[in-house]
């Protein structure tokens, strides 16, 4: 029954295809400028597949389908990347949710799209993104853009592979081992290991499961039940004593936690430190901040985004462990569709069993083309300009009356304040005057949005008892110290009058 099923499909599969999908669309002898490509003319069944080739936009040796991945590089470089960075030009051209969902032509038709329309529908979509990229965007933790990491991952795609075997992904698992114990020996990890995740919150997650099975690896085989309540964080009566995370670089104020000192007390106990380095790890490439993780040698796991601090695409995510061969132990699954002992080579080398995801997106290649073209000495170089340019603002804000800086100092490539406008300054600071001020960074911040002119996050800390405030990340690699004089200048423009 299953197999009459299967030879009713493909028999139907392919009348739908003779009858409707291709011919319909393209009939013979089109000479359609169509994203679907002409058909070729063929009435046999291997015309059928060439068509179906060229409709689904496979036929590399099709005229137009190169055409259109020549227009879409331009745009790529040209419209969005070399036009993004131009300080002359907005970050965003901001558009309210409703007013950009009418301007955008999102609609998917039957037939196959026009090529310009296409490309044109592109364009709309680069010219209402935010140029993440451009000198003036300080929103997030991660700004700039290393144009060698961009090539990495345009080759990527093209390769377009899954890195779970060497079977499939031979090069691409070879040049992960490589990164890895690169990145294991400036951690201090001799025998370490790692693999890319999917952001830094996985890479914490994963480290906490492999705390998890360090501490008791019979959950892998009997479940969370019988288990003893364990404890993240800190102990408590009753409770086993698991994991540890640190910070170095926190996401607000950028600050660093005393590796060494923390180290002790795991080690006294017996407990897994986990040190989140997603956004400040870039000091260990600096031979003049390293210092700011001093200790991180005797951490059992880091996890460090290289698309923060070192421009790389995103998504660029590590997780190292000093532990070789716990990755495998705690996350194999072993699936026979998949992982055979008797391959043609050393299986060893089939990875996919490091993590519960298995299957995973290449992002090797882009931090490898862009580290192995600029050198050690480059990526050292993009993490100090991060801090000295982060240094200079702090410096300068801390000399102008109509800042205020949230802490004295800054550790990392933070710089938190408040904008006093002038109608609030040598008031008495009340509780109501606080109030006040909350509300300064959230008008300022929607006017230059409004405007384009510049990009950066505000927030509260309401755990500290302090209001909105100002949060820039000096990431970009193209950022100099006239940008963060812009910086200033910018937010007493937009702000003056409040």
């Amino acid at each position: 029954m299953l197999a009459r099923r299967l030879s009713f499909s493909a028999a139907s599969s392919a009348q739908f295809i003779k009858g409707h999908s291709i011919h319909k669309v393209f009939p013979v002898g089109s000479t359609s400028r169509n994203y679907g490509m002409a058909a070729s003319g063929s009435k046999s069944a291997d015309g059928n597949a060439d068509n179906v080739a060229k409709l689904a936009g496979c036929d590399w040796s099709c005229p137009e389908l190169r055409g259109f991945m020549e227009d879409m590089h331009r745009l790529a470089v040209d419209g969005a990347l070399t036009a993004g960075t131009d300080r002359a030009k907005p970050v965003i051209s901001f558009r309210q949710p409703e007013e950009l969902k009418a301007s955008l032509d999102l609609e998917i038709g039957t037939a196959p799209a026009d090529r310009k329309k296409l490309v044109d529908a592109c364009s709309q979509i680069a010219q209402y993104s935010v140029k993440t990229y451009h000198p003036h965007f300080f929103n997030q933790l991660y700004s700039g853009l290393s144009g060698y990491g961009v090539a990495g991952s345009w080759l990527t795609d093209a390769l377009n592979t899954n890195i779970h075997t060497y079977e499939v992904s031979p090069a691409f698992v070879l040049l992960e081992q490589y990164l890895m114990q690169k990145i294991c020996g400036i951690v201090g990890y001799p025998d370490g290991d790692g693999i890319f995740c999917p952001g830094g919150s996985m890479v914490n997650i994963m480290a906490m499961n492999l705390a998890r099975y360090r501490k008791c690896p019979e959950f892998k085989t009997h479940g969370m039940y019988a288990m003893k309540h364990l404890k993240y964080y800190t102990s408590e009566e009753g409770a086993l004593p698991t994991f540890v995370m640190a910070t170095s670089g926190t996401t607000v104020l950028g600050a660093y936690d005393n590796l060494a000192d923390i180290a002790d007390v795991c080690q006294e106990l017996d407990v897994w430190l986990h040190c989140d380095a997603c956004w400040g790890g870039g000091a260990l490439l600096s031979p003049s901040l390293k210092y700011l993780m001093d200790g991180i040698h005797r951490t059992d796991s880091m996890a460090w985004n290289f698309h923060k601090m070192s421009a790389a695409p995103l998504q660029c995510s590590v997780l190292v462990l000093k532990q070789k061969g716990l990755l495998e132990d705690c996350n194999r699954f072993r699936a026979e569709y998949l992982f055979q002992p008797d391959k043609n080579y050393n299986t060893e080398y089939d990875i996919g069993d490091k993590t519960v995801q298995c299957g995973r997106k290449v992002d090797a290649l882009k931090l490898w083309v862009m580290w192995r073209a600029i050198g050690d000495a480059g990526m050292a170089a993009i993490t100090d300009n991060c801090f000295r340019n982060a240094r200079y603002l702090a410096e300068r804000m801390a000399k102008t009356d109509s800042f205020r800086l949230v802490i004295p100092e800054f550790e990392c490539g933070n710089v938190c304040f408040w904008y006093i406008p002038p109608s609030m300054r040598g008031e008495e600071e009340t509780p109501d005057w606080w109030n006040q001020l909350a509300k300064v960074a959230p008008a300022i911040k929607a006017r230059m949005m409004e405007q384009g002119t510049m990009m950066i996050g505000y927030n509260p800390l309401t755990c500290k008892g302090l209001v909105n405030f100002f949060r820039i990340i000096v990431a970009n690699p193209s950022c100099t110290t006239a940008d963060m004089d812009f910086v200033i200048h910018e937010i007493e423009r937009l702000g003056r009058d409040l």
